[in-house]
């Protein structure tokens, strides 16, 4: 089985070795050159003792470069699940083929298994090869930047993209197996994971472990390092407020002294209309008008040192995922299939 498994896989195998090779030959150039770059960040700016800002300007060159490979690798494990994991039984259903097969001495749920598991662990060598290459790179870059938790990095460093490929490669050769038909699977398999790739960042990880919560005052100046002020709701929100090496999770609305949320009113007047005071800042007079107002905000957040049981979690949830779908598909080929 695992010979026979080998020689239907291998053309896929094969552009995956070729693509992985392509991309480690760029991925190990981008890693020499960041390191090059921050020696020389770092040798202009130690003489003075102050290397905040060359710091800024290091993680800058490099940042959306880093973030477009990272959302490259976030689409890695889906295309796997799409091309190689959708066809992987539905092709045999669709052709007939899997009769042969069958009217032999292997069994089909040792079909399955074996086909299944040769490809999800080929998958899994992919992506997680890709992401140790990437996370090697970007390693000084997400040093300095220290924004290991936000969406897009997370996902595409270390070993939760090795979750995903093998939760996208047994999602779609069940599909495949109750949709009997390759095209449909594999449009329902990048559908099914894209939403679940959706759903975790935003609904799951945040609540993966209870949050350390914190009160934060909102003077002037700590408003006038926010992000942003205000929604489309209009509701009297601040956008951006930070913890150090932490990845804040929640952001109340502002609020008064005595606990209540400020009047939408009166955020208004201040974002519209504050006295003119000439002061200076991202939000000037605004900035001033609601830090007279001894306004907080209380924060949720996950501190920098739990990245590690994140990691190790949200893999095992996927892995977790994959086995329960292995487990229905393993118990379809017997009783539904014919």
């Amino acid at each position: 089985m695992i010979w026979l498994s080998w020689r239907q896989f291998r053309t896929q195998a094969l552009v995956g070795v070729g693509a992985l090779a392509v991309l480690a030959a760029y991925l190990l150039h981008l890693g020499l050159r960041i390191r090059d770059s921050r020696a020389g960040y770092l040798a202009r700016c130690q003489p003075q003792g102050d290397c905040a800002q060359a710091m800024a300007q290091f993680v800058g060159e490099y940042q959306n470069t880093l973030l477009i490979l990272a959302g490259l690798l976030g689409l890695v494990p889906g295309i796997l699940g799409m091309f190689w994991g959708a066809p992987l039984v539905a092709r045999e259903l669709e052709a007939g083929t899997h009769r042969l097969v069958w009217n032999q001495s292997v069994s089909r749920r040792r079909w399955l298994a074996t086909r299944l598991l040769f490809v999800a662990l080929a998958a899994a060598a992919v992506a997680g090869l890709a992401s140790l290459l990437l996370t090697w790179a970007a390693s000084p870059v997400d040093t300095a930047a220290d924004d290991r938790f936000s969406t897009v990095v997370f996902g595409a460093r270390n070993i939760t993209p090795i979750g995903y490929a093998l939760f996208a490669v047994t999602l779609g050769t069940v599909l495949g197996l109750v949709v009997r038909r390759t095209l449909p699977a594999m449009a329902l398999t990048v559908l099914a994971f894209t939403v679940v790739q959706f759903g975790m960042p935003n609904l799951i990880r945040p609540h993966l472990m209870p949050p350390a919560t914190v009160t934060r005052p909102m003077t002037a100046d700590a408003i006038n390092q926010v992000r942003g002020l205000g929604s489309i709701t209009g509701a009297a929100v601040v956008r951006g407020v930070t913890v150090p090496d932490a990845w804040v999770t929640y952001t109340s609305e502002l609020r008064t002294s005595d606990g209540r949320a400020l009047d939408a009113g009166r955020f208004d007047d201040c974002l519209m209309s504050p006295p003119k005071t000439g002061a200076t800042g991202t939000f000037g007079d605004t900035a001033r008008c609601l830090g007279d107002l001894d306004l907080h905000v209380d924060l949720a957040y996950q501190p920098e040192h739990r990245y590690w049981p994140f990691q190790w979690l949200e893999s095992a949830i996927y892995l977790g995922l994959s086995v329960l779908l292995g487990g229905f598909g393993l118990w379809r080929i017997r009783r539904r299939v014919t």
